[in-house]
């Protein structure tokens, strides 16, 4: 049987959601001992980067099954998992959710104090961490028990594991958190068939190229790393799963491991775009796919320019230089990009555009009152999807906050052309209203600051407000040829609307040290615009 056809037997079957599909594509009984996922770290007896196939997967995952199991975890429990490696969040997550329990999935990054009291508040019946995370916990009391060492679930015995719970589409099956850049994460809950609408969508679709052999940078406690694995698995893709998405790591991993494909967030094609990508083995990657953040025009530019794909001409089929970017606009609480569009040599369509909706999604611009906008004017996102979260776990009151009509409000500012084309210009927090019906966009700003000044890798605009008035600083990120010295503010302020121009105070140099960032690598703007009314009130 083709890969095709198990594609389109798991998209047609209404019981498989993102809670069995281990289980159902085993049920298959096809391609039990092909590769298929690879991990960075030693697993139980398994060495790093050597693949698990199908049998072997199966296997891990039943081991911690039973280990988990024999601790009392049952359906509807909610676990914390606060680990390092991507294999124990995987596999947990794959473990408690053929019991039915529900894996709440936290980022090795968010610190002890923070950690502790996010699990506070989802008030788990248990805690699995390794020890390096026990340690950062031990001192803030997260309000839960501790459970055996995550790595000590491997032992449990596979044929004592229990029969796969039966999943109903609307259960729970994970909870992850969003990116806490503008405080305490919050606590997206996913049910089991709205985590895996988007995968029954493209199962149905033909395989695009360069998914044959995909390497995930994204983090791995993220809900967008339990859709690249349940995609895998669905589709047969082989799956290399990172544990960190440094810049130099993900490159070394590319070089190493070859993927056709690499999934990640906009801010490690940041990173990957401040290295000299020339000297760079990238031949083996024809498609680079963003999600949650859509991605500035000159780091996809910079990545297209590398890779190859398959090109048909009169001469059949050859490799052809340069690659696809396909980008979009997703976030946690979305359950999926809702947008796509595909870069790729020759492509001109930028300027924050991330293209049409996929054809899931229902959604609109709307304004204050809550009312549709026209094509042209800015305004909200408020999106209905089958892959919309459930809502925040044990925080109804925000739930129903950033809900209107059935829509969710995603706290992004975009707009629509006539040709319905979407463009986002900022997250609503970031931005500021300059009076006169204008108003400061901080991710535009910054998209047309990067346009502007090919030595600058990357660039952070700060605005706030300083009693009446609107100060705005420019924070940038030189490439490693660039000459730290050189005044940038004339190019800087040519490159923005004329009202935002106005509001510029300073255009600083920085190191990428001194930008803060949250656990998923996107700035925390709101920690910079406190540090600089900060300094502002200290001169």
């Amino acid at each position: 049987m083709s890969t095709r056809n198990i594609r389109t037997l798991l998209a047609d079957d209404p019981d498989v959601g993102a809670g069995n599909v281990l289980t159902s594509r085993l049920a298959l009984g096809l391609g039990l001992d092909e590769p298929l996922l690879t991990f960075d770290t030693p697993v139980d007896d398994h060495p790093a980067w050597q693949p698990f196939t199908l049998r072997e997967l199966d296997r891990a995952v039943r081991s911690r099954a039973a280990a988990l199991h024999a601790l009392g975890i049952t359906r509807r429990d909610p676990v914390a998992v606060y680990a390092t490696d991507a294999a124990d969040h995987v596999l947990a997550f794959l473990a408690l959710a053929r019991l039915g329990a529900v894996p709440a999935l936290l980022n090795p990054n968010v610190d002890g104090e923070r950690a502790a009291r996010y699990i506070a508040g989802i008030r788990p019946v248990g805690i699995l961490a390794d020890a390096a995370h026990l340690a950062a916990l031990a001192d803030h009391g997260p309000g839960a028990p501790v459970l055996p060492d995550i790595s000590t679930l491997g032992a449990g015995d596979p044929d004592a594991a229990p029969a796969p719970y039966r999943h109903w589409s609307g259960d729970p099956v994970a909870i992850t958190h969003s990116s806490g850049t503008t405080g305490m994460p919050k606590a997206v809950v996913h049910s089991h068939a709205g985590l895996f609408a988007a995968i029954r969508h493209r199962l149905r679709l033909p395989r695009p190229q360069g998914q044959e052999r995909m390497l995930s940078a994204l983090p791995a406690p993220h809900a967008a790393t339990l859709i690249a694995v349940n995609l895998a698995l669905g589709s047969h893709t082989e799956l290399a799963v990172l544990s960190t998405q440094s810049g130099a790591g993900v490159l070394d991993a590319i070089e190493s491991w070859q993927p056709s494909g690499v999934v990640g967030f906009a801010a490690t094609w940041a990173e990957l775009a401040h290295h000299d990508l020339s000297r760079r083995e990238l031949d083996s990657v024809a498609l680079w796919w963003n999600t949650g953040d859509c991605a500035h025009e000159v780091h996809i530019r910079r990545l297209i320019a590398t890779g190859s794909r398959e090109s048909v001409t009169r001469r059949g089929r050859v490799r052809a230089p340069g690659s696809f970017f396909v980008d979009g606009l997703g976030s946690t609480e979305m359950g999926h990009s809702h947008f796509f569009i595909t870069h790729g040599p020759g492509t001109e369509r930028y300027g924050r555009c991330v293209g049409r909706p996929h054809a899931f999604v229902d959604c609109e611009v709307v304004g204050p009152d809550g009312e549709p906008l026209g094509p042209g004017e800015v305004g909200e996102l408020a999106t209905a999807s089958p892959t919309l979260a459930l809502g925040y776990w044990n925080d109804s009151a925000t739930t129903f906050r950033t809900r209107i009509r059935g829509r969710f409000l995603t706290g992004d500012l975009m707009y629509r052309d006539e040709e319905g084309y979407y463009y986002h210009v900022d997250r609503a927090v970031d931005s500021v209203e300059l009076g006169d019906g204008r108003r400061l966009f901080t991710a535009m700003s910054e998209e047309r600051v990067l346009a502007a000044c090919p030595d600058v890798a990357d660039c952070t605009v700060v605005a706030v407000r300083d009693g009446e008035q609107v100060v705005t600083d420019v924070l940038l990120i030189l490439s490693a040829d660039a000459d730290p010295a050189a005044d940038r503010t004339e190019a800087v302020t040519a490159a923005l609307d004329e009202a935002v121009a106005a509001t510029v105070r300073r255009v600083l140099v920085v190191a990428g040290d001194d930008i803060p960032l949250g656990p998923t690598g996107k700035v925390r703007k709101v920690l910079l615009r406190r540090r600089h009314l900060d300094a502002a009130a200290a001169r």
